[in-house]
Order: C-alpha cells, then structure tokens, then sequence
C-alpha cells in the first residue's frame, strides 16, 4: 500500500444496515451526510432489521438463492424482497421507477447461471448493498445534492476469488486512489463485494461493508474513517449481559481487534487491518444520536483507566485434547498435528500446550460428526498419541486492556472472580503481547463469566 499525504480533510463514513432500514433512516443517514462537507466518500450496507423480529434484506438474498438453487423457484422472496425496497421508495417520496429498476436487476440475477452455488449466491448477496448505495445516491440527487453511485468494479476493487470470504489485493489501493481521489461531488460505494481479477463478483464474510470502508479510507489516506451503527459508542461487555455497561471512549487498535475477535459485534474483526497500516483513527458512531462523540479507536492510549478495557465472549467453540509422554522432545509434532487439520480443511483459534499435552481450539461448526472422527483416528494413528478427546459446546471469554501489560495480578483476580461465581474454567490463555487474557468456560456459563469478570474489572475498579 502506498501511503500518501492526507487527502484534504476527506472522511470515509460507513453506515451499517440499521442506518439503511426504512425511509426515515435514509433520511437520517443523507442529513448526517450532508451536515459534514468533509464526508465525501460514503459505504452503505443493504437494508437491516426494520424492528427485532424483521429479516435483513441480505437475508432474504440468501434465501432467494436458496430457493431457485434447490426448487427452481424464489417467486415469494423475490416479491418479499420488492415489497421491502418499495416501501423505502414510497416513503422517500421518490419515483417508483427506482423499484422497477430493483426488480428488473434482482429478476436479472435470479436468471443468472446456476452451476456454481457458491458464485450465483455471492451475485444474489451482493444485491443488497448495491441497490442501497444506488438508491441512497438517487435521493441525495433529489435533494439538490451532487452525488454518484460508483460501482466496485469500475473503482478497481479487485479481491480474492474466494466466495463468501474474499480478502482485498495489493493492487486495489491504488486502483481506488485514482478512481475515487479527487471525485466530484459525493461518491456512494455498495460495501461487501468488489471483484475477482477473472471479472466475477465475490464477497467479503457477512458484516463485510466495514471491510469496505477500512479499504476505502485506506486507500484514499483519509483523515478519519466513520463506522455508523446503532448504539453511542462501543461498551466495555454486552449490555444484552451486563446492565448498564461503561461506555469505552477510546480503544487501541490492538484492543478493538482483540474485543471483535471475541464477539464485539459493532466493528467487523477484520476490518481494522488496513486502517492499521494506514495509521487512521476510526470512530464509532450512532446514526441516531450523530452528535454522540462515540468511541474513537486509535493506534495507542493512556492506560490509566485500569487494566482492562472490555470483557468480550463469543460461543461455538469446541477443543481436541491430546496427549503423548515426551511429547516436548519430538521434533515436529505441532507441525504433524496442524497439517492433519489443514489436509481435512479446518482452521483453527488457539493452541495452548502443555509438556505432554496439546490442545487445539477451532470453530465448532466447521467440525462434523465425520471430520471428528477422522481427525482423532489420525491424530491417534499417525502422532501414536496417548489420548485425544473432544470437547463441544465452549465458549471464549476475553479479557482485553493494554493495562494488563507488566501489571502483576491480572490473572489472579480473573480466576477469583470465576471462583466466586462458580464457574469452572476449562482453559487458560495469554498471548505474548499481553493485552487480552482468554479462558474456555462452556458456553452455558459464559453470561455468568462475564458479569464476573466485569464486576472484579469495572466495578470494583470504581
């Protein structure tokens, strides 16, 4: 990536699915756009969940690609998926050929080649984030405002032809720099896909505008990149968990990846690699309460505030223990048990180890019954271990601050913490750069872990 000079006071704003939901949040998102002559270059989503028991549009996507993949037919999500934008339209007040337009893509890629699954699903995905970036270019227009939809493809936004889970390629970046660098007006940028150098679209995992935007600012150097959600600023644990949570005010990068990792679901855990490389701040805001000032997260912090910053947790983990006497003094064994999990096509979380034992944390959806059983009758056949055993249903709790850093007692008042709350840990983790701390507890007990963590770090704190 080649860093060039700061781009003129230029901002980079995402805004997330909620912001694009319904007519009154597209006004919102155009006012907050337009407040700010320094927000230049926009990322949308497509359209989120109207009220709690609604369906994101990506959704009904993945549905409608589901039902002409398997019964030859999506007639109902498709008229579903119509019926959504229309009512967007007709509360903007808008012309209702910009729905005809909608269904005429969206009937477009339905009748699109369905041989690949993979690639005709990523076409029906991507759908949502281009029509809102679309249609949220054509009402700033109708508000007098000079605004341009630009397409991936022709900004050079080229990834990996990987579906479903692309990553950028080095040359993007300064395909982007030109194309949008300098452009009139405001630029509108769909978030989620861009295209492989073969011409095919692919997208990023789910959640991937923010991908978009962290690439985008990147690209041009700008001065700051906005992620618009829904909530103030981002909390030190869940407030779905813990009532009335501290809000975090500013974060370390270092710190935001570590808390998305572990299930922080307001920014994207991919998304920070490359403003990191860039050195821009990125603030989180509420497309709701714009005038909020959010959390900002940066390149360092004062750490005076504590040791820890957030208590994260995520579910959906499982382990494969094993063990083998003088397993320290085989030369390659590690090596032997990551290539068996490679060769089934499995990655994996953690590996924490012991003299004699070794235990390799993955995702637990990736690992079927059969995978299961082929792996330990591998790792028993091939490594000659004297015990493999699996354990479902875990869950990662993450202790994140880089307070925690040369502060002695961090991992003793942790482990109280879970001794007075009775729950049981099943592992414990410490990276070498010292800012999080991750135990395995299972995952019917994660709750309790993290108001225990949250009252020894936060509350007693105070």
């Amino acid at each position: 990536m080649n860093v060039q000079s700061r781009a003129n006071g230029l901002k980079v704003s995402k805004f997330g699915g909620t912001s694009l939901a319904t007519a009154e949040m597209i006004r919102k998102v155009c006012d907050i756009v337009v407040a700010d002559p320094q927000r230049r270059l926009i990322v949308v989503s497509a359209p989120g969940k109207r009220t709690k028991t609604d369906v994101k549009v990506t959704d009904l996507l993945i549905a409608c690609a589901q039902g002409q993949l398997t019964a030859g037919s999506a007639e109902k999500e498709f008229n579903d998926l119509v019926a959504r934008y229309r009512e967007i339209v007709e509360g903007l007040r808008m012309d209702d050929a910009v729905v005809g337009e909608i269904a005429a893509d969206l009937r477009q890629r339905i009748a699109a080649d369905v041989s690949s699954p993979e690639k005709f699903t990523d076409q029906l995905k991507a759908a949502g984030e281009d029509h809102a970036a679309r249609l949220v270019a054509a009402y700033l227009r109708s508000r007098g405002t000079d605004a341009h939809y630009v397409s991936p493809k022709d900004a050079g936004l080229l990834l990996s032809d990987e579906y479903g889970n692309a990553q950028v390629l080095p040359q993007s970046y300064e395909n982007l720099r030109k194309a949008l660098v300098g452009a009139p007006g405001i630029t509108i940028f769909p978030g989620f896909f861009g295209y492989s150098p073969a011409g095919d679209l692919v997208t990023f995992p789910r959640g991937g505008s923010d991908i978009t935007g962290a690439i985008l600012a990147a690209a041009v150097n700008a001065d700051l990149y906005e992620n618009f959600t829904d909530v103030d600023s981002v909390f030190s644990a869940s407030p779905v968990v813990v009532d009335n949570p501290r809000a975090i005010t500013k974060v370390s990068y270092r710190e935001m990846r570590e808390l998305s990792y572990a299930g922080f679901g307001v920014f994207h855990a991919e998304a920070l690699a490359p403003v990191v490389k860039a050195g821009i701040p990125v603030c989180i805001k509420n497309t709701n309460n714009p005038s909020a000032p959010g959390t900002m997260i940066v390149p360092q912090r004062d750490n005076g505030n504590g040791p820890a910053v957030g208590i994260a947790a995520d579910r959906g983990f499982c382990s494969i223990f094993v063990s083998k006497y003088l397993m320290n003094r085989e030369v390659g064994f590690g090596r032997k048990l990551l290539q068996i999990l490679e060769e089934e096509r499995l990655s994996y979380e953690h590996t924490p180890s012991g003299i004699d034992n070794i235990s390799v944390i993955l995702g637990e959806k990736q690992f079927t019954a059969e995978k299961e059983a082929r792996v330990v009758a591998r790792i028993r056949g091939e490594l000659g271990a004297d015990e493999v055993s699996v354990e479902r249903g875990l869950a990662l709790i993450m202790v994140v601050g880089e307070g925690m850093r040369r502060r002695v007692g961090v991992a003793d008042r942790a482990t109280a913490a879970f001794a007075r709350a009775k729950v049981n840990i099943e592992m414990i983790n410490q990276g070498s750069s010292e800012v999080s701390m991750m135990f395995g507890v299972k995952a019917d007990e994660a709750d309790n872990a993290v108001r225990a963590l949250y009252q020894e770090f936060f509350e007693n704190h105070r």
